[in-house]
């Protein structure tokens, strides 16, 4: 009986190993198909290389950013690939594609389509503009062609050898400026008093929220700001067309009789002003590049590769010393930020980063910004000043923006290079606080109880500002100025006196915040790179690595979550009632609102000083 019992037992073990085994080799097969089924997709999916007489056909039918921000609506692809997955398309793709094309003897040309283009600011486009004249140097032409441009598409449309436009399109040139909303009567007629603590005479940031319009400081300030900016666009254009000075500013001034004389027929105007090469189709533009480059006869169209394809098979920077880039684009927040908003703590943590990799001698600051949080931007400082300390040479590139908090990020820089069309500056502080007492009045509800100090209950919003707490914020405001303007006149090697002059939270353009000593040097991103190298004595061919952050998919799952189940109510409202009202812009007045509605929702705030810039890059 025992031993069929251990018969038993034996058999049972050895099926069970047997199972076992089996499912090993299972798992391994299993294992094995994925891996030589993903293994197989890649090598199907990977672009070829590009055969000669291949155009590359950047179609920036996107926003230009400097870091793609990530978006949660296409959350699967975006957690599995870890991809920003923004639909955004980042200029150092547009610079590197272009620079890497004109030495790569398959391709012979750029196709420039700008449809939807969409930009912040004349910096970035001035990027893009040098990098195609530098395409150009090599005899290679670029090709441009819409459907319409605006004026900032038609930017980068005019550096190119032939510039095409729909027989149905239009050139269109506006200017620069743009009227706002003023809220002060209405919030008087909702009984919302919003508190403005500042320092500065041109710091407008809180201005719509006490008044009825500008300040005279605020329209000197932007008539200053937008002449000089729209003159140096001008010219800009006028040198790439080889017109007159005066013409873009003339064809405005006439554009309604000229437009006229032509029966309404704006491809035609833009034709005999010379804006354009030649109206042509899509059609027509396809059959000109078959015949002037090498058809592809399987695709029935001209030999091409687009802007993602393209940058898809470039190299990956190799190992070894090189320099570390970080970009600072957006509003500068405290704590923890995503890719294309500036946390303090995530920001900093990207410079300590580069700091302590031994292969990293030189870290280059990219800072598109109108600021924000004073502690966050202090934060990110004493990160760079540390790696100035480490004997890593710190170099500040300044784009489109780099105002007020966005400054403050610069004053620990070896070297300060800013775009002529960078709007910086705007040295200043303020503290914006909106109390709804008057509101809850009109409503019938009263507040009651009882504290222990006057400041336990400071930070109610539905009840008035108490005056000693204006005067404690007031007094932080103002140190906090002054620690604004000692730091930039020590960084600067100017006197305090000096700095206020030309600080009050004023904006300036990047040539005239050299003229003002703010800076060091105007140019390019590429001199940036070129003077973080020499200082770093690298070589001409020294890499450069992006430090971006990289969020988790799990933090990526809980932003949308928290996106998709705790919406705002009264922002839900805004999104769905204000496109029908008769304002001059809608999501501006969403934007405006929303400082306020915040705080109020919550009934409370946290009073901190901000260091924001109220300036639009035109």
């Amino acid at each position: 009986m025992a031993s069929s019992f251990r018969w038993l037992g034996r058999s049972l073990y050895w099926i069970w190993r047997g199972l076992m085994g089996l499912g090993q080799l299972g798992v391994s097969l299993v294992f094995v198909i994925l891996l030589s089924a993903g293994l197989t997709t890649y090598l199907s999916n990977r672009i070829p290389a590009p055969k000669s007489k291949t155009t590359l056909v950047i179609d920036l039918n996107a926003h230009l950013v400097e870091q793609a921000a990530p978006r949660t609506d296409n959350l699967l692809s975006a957690s599995l690939l870890h991809q920003n997955d923004s639909g955004d398309i980042e200029l150092r793709d547009v610079l590197e594609a272009l620079d890497a094309a004109a030495q790569d003897p398959a391709i012979d040309r750029v196709l420039l389509k700008t449809d939807g283009l969409q930009v912040s600011g004349i910096a970035i486009l001035h990027e893009v503009a040098h990098a195609l004249d530098r395409f150009r140097k090599t005899g290679k032409p670029v090709i441009a062609w819409a459907d319409h441009y605006d004026q900032r598409q038609y930017f980068l449309a005019a550096h190119a050898d032939r510039l095409y436009l729909d027989p149905l399109g239009q050139v269109l040139f506006q200017g620069f400026g743009h009227y706002r909303n003023y809220y002060r009567d209405a919030l008087d007629r909702l009984g919302i008093k919003v508190n403005l603590i500042r320092v500065g005479t041109y710091k407008s940031f809180g201005e719509p929220f006490v008044a009825n319009g500008p300040s005279p400081a605020a329209l000197e300030a932007d008539q200053t700001l937008y002449h000089a900016l729209w003159a140096d666009f001008d010219r800009s254009i006028e040198n790439a067309r080889h017109q007159s000075a005066g013409m873009i500013d003339q064809s405005i001034d006439h554009l309604p009789q000229d437009l006229a004389a032509l029966q309404g027929n704006a491809a035609k105007l833009a034709l005999a002003q010379h804006w354009v090469d030649a109206l042509i189709t899509p059609d027509e533009l396809t059959n000109l590049l078959k015949k002037n480059g090498h058809e592809d006869d399987k695709a029935k169209d001209f030999r091409q590769i687009s802007l993602d394809d393209y940058v898809s098979r470039l190299p990956d920077p190799k190992s070894g010393d090189g320099i570390a880039v970080i970009v600072a684009e957006g509003e500068i927040q405290d704590g923890e930020a995503p890719a294309g908003t500036i946390g303090g703590v995530t920001t900093a943590e990207l410079i300590r980063t580069a700091r302590e990799d031994d292969q990293v001698k030189a870290v280059v600051l990219r800072v598109d910004s109108p600021g924000g949080s004073a502690h966050a931007s202090e934060l990110i400082r004493r990160e760079l000043a540390l790696t100035r300390a480490a004997g890593k040479p710190v170099v500040v590139s300044m784009g489109n923006l780099a105002a007020s908090g966005g400054y403050w990020l610069s004053l620990s820089a070896d070297e300060v290079i800013a775009d002529p069309d960078t709007v910086t500056g705007s040295i200043g502080v303020f503290a914006l606080i909106p109390t709804a007492d008057g509101l809850m009045n009109k409503a019938g509800i009263h507040t009651g109880g009882v504290t222990t100090t006057w400041l336990s209950d400071a930070d109610n919003l539905l009840r008035p500002l108490d005056p000693r707490f204006t005067q404690i914020l007031q007094s932080s405001v103002n140190h906090l100025y002054q620690d604004f303007i000692q730091r930039t006149a020590s960084a600067r090697h100017l006197s305090p006196q000096a700095v206020d002059t030309v600080a009050q939270g004023r904006v300036w353009t990047g040539t005239q915040a050299l003229n003002y000593h703010l800076i060091d040097h105007l140019g390019l991103f590429q001199d940036a790179l070129k003077s973080a190298r020499l200082r770093a004595h690298l070589t001409e061919n020294a890499p450069v690595h992006y430090y971006d952050p990289n969020p988790s998919p799990w933090q990526r799952w809980l932003n949308l979550i928290g996106q998709s189940l705790l919406p705002n109510p009264l922002v839900a409202w805004l999104s769905r009632e204000t496109p029908a009202l008769p304002l001059a812009s809608s999501s501006q007045m969403r934007t405006d609102l929303g400082v306020l509605v915040s705080p109020l929702l919550k009934g409370t705030a946290s009073f901190v000083p901000l260091t924001h810039c109220f300036c639009q890059v035109p």
